[in-house]
């Protein structure tokens, strides 16, 4: 089966297979860059402005000049969208630090390289299960005084090994605790729980990316009167939630079927179902017109 990702990079429409950067860039040795994952559907970017904002964040924070204006990326994506295949798919866009010389200091790295790739992306098959099964991974989520949560950089390797212990496990998604064994985040996405109608979730503080889809769950829920709270949350609360799923840009909202093997008692909960025919309606709202 062809592939149909296709790639923007500094200035070219190209098949992905055929983007080449310089094997000393520093994105590639150090995981020095930044990203952000980007849905879009009937060929509008959802929530792009956004995103862009939380990239330029990201970026400020390592001290990595993106060498395009919003605008200016906004025209990247809105080109990369139109020449994609299909209406609706997944944008990885990144900011690497550019090629340089061997050794960690990013001096030498004078040009940064922009990459966006266009492609479809399904985070967890659950395929004809009733929800994705977690476990509770032993790998810890990096401290904020080592690395910001905030910071979407291009080094996840702490996740991959999550990840990973999932796949051994035979589950779907791992979830990390920060290092006081608090819940933090799963490997790709935001955690919820809702217990006796209220809906839960870690603050950022914990170790939280501050999710866009995350902040809209949490919009739509206050909307249609559920109490929200972000509060710390322990590996009790996750065994004793009545509902729990997961939310990101790439996840969209995925149910929660089992946890360390104990199963959650509502899966899809009406919480759950409600919620996600609320971000079905804000995806048809905000990109159901012409661009």
């Amino acid at each position: 089966m062809k592939s149909t990702s296709l790639c923007w990079l500094n200035g070219r429409l190209l098949p992905t297979e055929q983007a080449l950067i310089p094997v000393n860039d520093h994105g590639l040795l150090y995981g020095d860059g930044v990203f952000e994952g980007i849905r879009f559907y009937r060929r509008r970017a959802f929530r792009l402005q956004r995103h862009l904002q939380r990239l330029q964040l990201s970026a400020r924070a390592i001290a990595l000049e993106i060498p395009l204006s919003s605008d200016e990326l906004t025209a990247v994506i809105e080109r990369l969208i139109d020449a994609f295949a299909d209406d609706d798919g997944y944008i990885r866009l990144m900011v690497t630090r550019g090629a340089g010389a061997l050794g960690l200091n990013p001096k030498s790295c004078s040009q940064p390289n922009v990459i966006a790739i266009a492609d479809q992306l399904t985070m967890i098959d659950i395929g004809q299960q009733a929800g994705a099964r977690l476990i509770v991974s032993s790998v810890r989520r990096l401290p904020a005084d080592g690395l910001d949560p905030r910071i979407k950089s291009l080094n996840y390797l702490n996740h991959i090994l999550a990840k990973i212990e999932a796949n051994h496990a035979g589950a779907d998604e791992a979830l990390l605790l920060n290092a006081q064994g608090r819940v933090a985040e799963g490997s790709a996405d935001n955690v919820f729980i809702v217990r006796n109608g209220r809906l839960l979730t870690p603050p950022c503080s914990e170790g939280a990316l501050e999710g866009i889809t995350r902040e809209l769950v949490l919009q739509l829920a206050r909307d249609n009167g559920i109490e929200t709270s972000e509060q710390p949350l322990g590996v009790y609360d996750l065994y004793a939630a009545d509902e729990c799923f997961l939310t990101g840009t790439g996840a969209e909202l995925i149910p929660v079927a089992s946890i360390d093997c104990r199963a959650v008692p509502c899966c899809p909960g009406p919480v759950f179902q409600g919620l996600q025919q609320a971000f079905r309606r804000t995806i048809d709202q905000e990109c159901g017109g012409e661009r």
